[in-house]
C-alpha cells in the first residue's frame, strides 16, 4: 500500500537568491533519508515560494519493507562441548541475540567451517513514525551558512517558521518538525488571500494555492515570469534582457507575479547601457527592453508580486524609485569624462592591492612587463598590450565602478576610446577580465589576450610566492579560477605557451617574493592539476590525463592535444597489448643502469628473427612517427604506433630478454628501452595497462 506524501514549510521570506538552493537541497535531503529507511516511491518534487518550502512525494509505502536479521556466532566446533552442551561462547552469543537457549540458533557453511547462526524477522516501521526525523534531518541539512533564532525558542533554522504541514494522504502526520506540531493549514498571499487553508490532500496542494493565489511550483511560476516578461517587452516592439540569475531571483521573490511596463526619460540613455542594465538588475531587480539590435530603450518590466487594482499607480512608483538611480549614474558617468584613464592610475598607488606586493600601481607595472614578454607568442603587438596593462586597472577608481562594481573592465572599455586610445587597447581592457566563470566567452583579440594571461599569471606568481596557496575552500585570490582561466585560454584559442618560461618571467617582476625556490614548477603544477577537473568533465579516465602529465610537460596546449590523443589511443584493440608491453618494459628496465641503455643497439647481437622484426618494425614507425610528433599530431603518431602489437607479442613471446649472456641481454634491454622511449614522446602508455581497450 501506499499513499502520496506533503510536507509544507511555512516561513518568513526567505532569502530570495538562496531560495532555488534550498529547494533543491530539501528534495535531495528528504530523498537521501527514504532511501535510508528504505521506504520506496514513485517520484519526488520540490516547491518554493518566498513564504514556504515544501515537497509531494508521490506513491511512498506506507511501511518499510520487513528486515531479515542475519548475525553469525561462533564455530560449532567451539559452540559445543564433546558432551554436547553449549559452551560459554555459546550461551553468550544466544544472550546478545535475546535468547535463552541456543536451540533456535542455525547451523551454517562458512568459509571456516560451520558456524552458529541468529536469523529473525523484523518488521517495518510504519512509515508515519519515520516522517518527522527524515523531515527533521533534511533541514538540519541545508545549506544554511548563519541560521537564526526567533522569540523564546531554541529551534534554529534560515527564518523565523510559522506553519508545518505533514500529510500522507488524508492524514495529519503526528510529529513535530522544528518544535512545530504538524497540522495540515496553509496561508494564501498575504494581499489577496491573507488566510488560513486547510489542504486536503497532497494531491491538492497546488491547485488549493493557486486558488489562494499562490503559484507553489518554482519551475511553474518562472516560466509563467519569463513568457510574461517576453510578451510584454514584444508588444512594445522591443526585446526583454533575460539573464538565469535574475530570473531566478524574481521568481523568488514573488508569489503571484504581474509583469508591468515601466518608462524612463530617454536623456538617460546618453549613459553606457550597461549601467543602466546594471543599476536595473542589480538594485531593482527590473528587466531591462532592448530593441532588435540591442540597443536599449526607454522602457524596463517590473514584476508585482500582485494583480493591483489600479497598476499604473505601481508602475509610477517604480519610475520615480529608478529615476535617481540613472541620474546619479548619468553624473558618474559624465565626472568620469573629465579625466583620463592615465590620470586616473595615478591615483592606483594609494590602493593596497596586497601588503606584500605592494599597490594595484605596482601590479599594473609588473602585469605590463609581463604582457610585453607574451605578446609575441600570442600574436600581439608588445606596445599595445604593454599599454593596455598600464590602463587595465585605473577605472577601478572611477566614479561609475566605485557604484557598479561589476561595471569594471567595461567603463575602462569607454573611457579608454573617449581618451582616444588605440581600440585593441580599448577593447583589452573590457577583455582581459574574461572569462569572469565558467562558461564565460574568452578574450577575442590578440591584445586582450595578452592581457588576460599576463593579468592571472602575475596573481598566481605573487600569491603562490608568499606561501599563500589555496587551503580547502579558502581562496580570496580567485588562483582556482585565474588557472581554469589560463588554461582554457591557451588551450580554446590555441597558445602554446610554456608556462614554466612565462611564470619564470612573472616571478622575475616581483621585488622580493620569500618563496622563490621551485616557485615555477609549483605554480605550474598547480595550474595542470586543475586540468584534470576539465578532463574530468569530458569523461577522460583519470589513467589518459596521468599518462601524459608523467611526461612534466609545461604547455596545456600540447598537454590537453596529447591527452585528446591517448583517449582516443585507449579505444584501439591494439592499445590494452601495448600499453600491458610497456608496463612490462618499464618493470624489466627499472633494474637497469640507465647509462648502460643509453648505448646503441648492436643489430649484429640479433639471434631470433622475431627480436629482428620488432628492430625493423621499431625502426620503420619511428621514421615515420617523429615528423608527426613534431608537428603536434598526436593522435595519428599513436595510431601509427599501434602497428607495433604483433611485433611486441611475438618478442615476448620468443625472445629471452635477461639472457646469462650479457651483452645479448644488454642489447635487448636497449631494444625494449628504445620501444618505450618512442611511446614515451607522446605519452607514458604503461600507466593505462589497467584501462586501455575498455573504452
Amino acid at each position: 500500500m501506499s499513499a502520496n506524501f506533503l510536507v509544507e514549510l511555512g516561513t518568513e521570506e526567505l532569502p530570495p537568491k538562496a531560495l532555488k538552493t534550498l529547494m533543491k537541497a530539501f528534495v535531495a535531503g528528504v530523498a537521501d533519508g527514504l532511501q535510508s529507511a528504505k521506504l520506496a516511491y514513485t517520484e519526488i518534487q520540490g516547491f518554493a515560494s518566498p513564504r514556504r518550502l515544501a515537497v509531494i512525494v508521490t506513491d511512498l509505502a506506507e511501511t518499510q519493507d520487513d528486515i531479515l536479521i542475519e548475525k553469525l556466532g561462533p564455530l560449532v566446533s567451539a559452540a559445543i562441548d564433546a558432551d554436547g552442551l553449549p559452551t560459554k561462547a555459546a550461551q553468550g552469543f544466544a544472550r546478545s541475540c535475546g535468547l535463552d537457549d541456543i536451540s533456535s540458533l542455525e547451523h551454517v557453511e562458512t568459509d571456516k567451517g560451520p558456524k552458529l547462526c541468529f536469523r529473525d524477522t523484523k518488521a517495518g516501521a510504519a512509515t508515519t513514525e519515520l516522517l518527522p526525523e527524515i523531515i527533521n534531518s533534511a533541514l538540519k541539512a541545508l545549506p544554511v551558512p548563519k541560521r537564526m533564532r526567533w522569540g523564546a525558542r531554541r529551534e534554529e533554522f534560515v527564518r523565523p517558521v510559522h506553519w508545518l504541514i505533514m500529510l500522507f494522504g488524508e492524514q495529519v502526520v503526528p510529529g513535530k518538525v522544528l518544535g512545530l506540531s504538524a497540522g495540515n493549514d496553509s496561508r494564501g498571499h498575504r494581499v489577496h488571500c491573507d488566510k488560513t487553508i486547510t489542504i486536503n490532500s497532497p494531491t491538492t496542494y497546488v491547485e488549493q494555492l493557486r486558488d489562494a493565489y499562490v503559484l507553489a511550483d518554482f519551475d511553474e511560476r518562472r516560466e509563467h515570469i519569463r513568457q510574461s516578461v517576453e510578451a510584454l517587452a514584444s508588444e512594445a516592439h522591443g526585446v526583454a534582457v533575460i539573464t538565469d540569475d535574475l530570473l531566478d531571483e524574481v521568481t523568488a521573490l514573488n508569489e503571484w507575479p504581474v509583469p508591468l511596463l515601466g518608462h524612463f526619460e530617454e536623456v538617460f540613455l546618453s549613459v553606457p547601457q550597461e549601467a543602466l542594465i546594471s543599476s536595473m538588475q542589480e538594485h531593482q531587480k527590473y528587466f531591462p527592453v532592448v530593441d532588435q539590435a540591442g540597443t536599449m530603450l526607454p522602457l524596463f518590466i517590473t514584476v508585482a508580486n500582485l494583480a493591483s487594482r489600479a497598476p499604473e499607480q505601481v508602475i509610477a512608483g517604480n519610475e520615480r524609485v529608478i529615476r535617481p538611480r540613472f541620474a546619479d549614474a548619468k553624473f558618474f558617468y559624465e565626472t568620469d569624462l573629465k579625466t583620463t584613464l592615465q590620470a586616473q592610475r595615478e591615483r592606483l598607488k594609494t590602493i593596497v592591492y596586497q601588503d606584500q606586493l605592494g599597490s594595484l600601481y605596482d601590479k599594473t607595472e609588473r602585469v605590463a612587463k609581463l604582457a610585453a614578454y607574451l605578446a609575441p607568442l600570442v600574436g600581439a603587438s608588445s606596445d599595445l598590450a604593454q599599454r593596455a596593462a598600464e590602463l587595465g586597472k585605473s577605472d577601478l577608481v572611477s566614479e561609475m565602478v566605485l557604484e557598479f562594481s561589476d561595471l569594471q573592465g567595461v567603463m575602462g572599455r569607454y573611457y579608454a576610446t573617449h581618451d582616444g586610445e588605440a581600440p585593441e587597447v580599448a577593447d583589452a581592457l573590457f577583455e582581459h577580465y574574461l572569462p569572469r566563470g565558467a562558461g564565460d566567452e574568452l578574450p577575442a583579440s590578440p591584445t586582450g589576450i595578452t592581457l588576460a594571461l599576463a593579468d592571472r599569471l602575475d596573481t598566481l606568481s605573487g600569491i603562490f610566492g608568499l606561501g599563500q596557496s589555496p587551503s580547502g575552500s579558502r581562496d580570496p585570490f580567485g588562483l582556482r579560477r585565474a588557472s581554469l582561466a589560463v588554461l582554457r585560454i591557451t588551450i580554446e584559442k590555441s597558445i602554446n605557451l610554456d608556462l614554466t618560461q612565462a611564470l619564470n618571467v612573472a616571478i622575475a617582476g616581483h621585488q622580493a617574493l620569500p618563496q622563490t625556490e621551485g616557485l615555477a614548477q609549483q605554480v605550474r603544477e598547480y595550474i595542470i592539476a586543475r586540468l584534470r577537473a576539465m578532463c574530468d568533465e569530458q569523461n577522460i579516465p583519470a589513467e589518459v590525463f596521468l599518462a601524459v602529465t608523467a611526461k612534466n610537460l609545461s604547455a596545456p596546449l600540447d598537454i590537453y592535444q596529447r591527452i585528446l590523443a591517448v583517449n582516443a589511443f585507449t579505444s584501439l584493440p591494439e592499445a590494452a597489448t601495448l600499453a600491458a608491453a610497456n608496463k612490462r618494459v618499464s618493470n624489466i628496465l627499472q633494474k637497469q643502469d640507465a647509462a648502460v641503455l643509453a648505448g646503441a643497439v648492436n643489430t649484429q647481437l640479433f639471434e631470433d628473427e622475431k627480436e629482428k622484426a620488432l628492430w625493423a618494425t621499431l625502426t620503420e614507425l619511428e621514421e615515420k612517427t617523429s615528423p608527426l610528433i613534431a608537428q603536434g599530431n598526436y593522435t595519428e603518431a599513436l595510431s601509427t604506433l599501434a602497428g607495433l602489437r604483433e611485433p611486441v607479442d611475438a618478442f615476448f613471446d620468443s625472445v629471452m630478454v635477461m639472457a646469462d649472456d650479457d651483452a645479448l641481454r644488454i642489447n635487448r634491454c636497449r631494444v625494449l628501452a628504445k620501444l618505450r622511449d618512442v611511446f614515451l614522446e607522446v605519452a607514458d602508455v604503461s600507466l593505462l595497462a589497467s584501462k586501455a581497450g575498455s573504452n
